[in-house]
């Protein structure tokens, strides 16, 4: 059990990508930010994607098994948010993990 809640406690204070900005209608948003301020900030984005992640195990590559992984959270919920600037612009893909800006990424494409 403390095994658990060691992984759930790290899942929660995951380091999150190098901070970002995402300028929308001259308001800025970053990370850490709520849906509802890109929403407000940006409006609605051109497409919207919704997964669960596997969960992985502090300092590894293997995603935590099945069985273990169903006791804590069967997956991690990623909603992903892209934005398309106009001409002259990148694109911007907003990653969102519990209901906050994860990381904001800038291409010609969704990653």
């Amino acid at each position: 059990m403390a095994l658990i809640m060691l992984l759930w406690l790290m899942l929660l204070w995951a380091p999150s990508a190098h901070a970002e900005t995402l300028r929308c209608n001259g308001r800025a948003t970053e990370v850490g930010d709520s849906r509802l301020k890109v929403l407000t900030a940006c409006g609605e984005p051109k497409l919207k994607d919704s997964f669960c992640a596997p969960v992985y195990a502090a300092h590894g590559l293997q995603p935590v098994p099945a069985p273990i992984a169903g006791l804590v959270a069967p997956c991690l919920q990623v909603d992903e948010w892209l934005y398309d600037r106009g001409p002259g612009h990148l694109m911007a893909t907003v990653r969102f993990q519990y209901g906050r800006v994860q990381s904001i990424t800038y291409g010609t494409s969704p990653p």
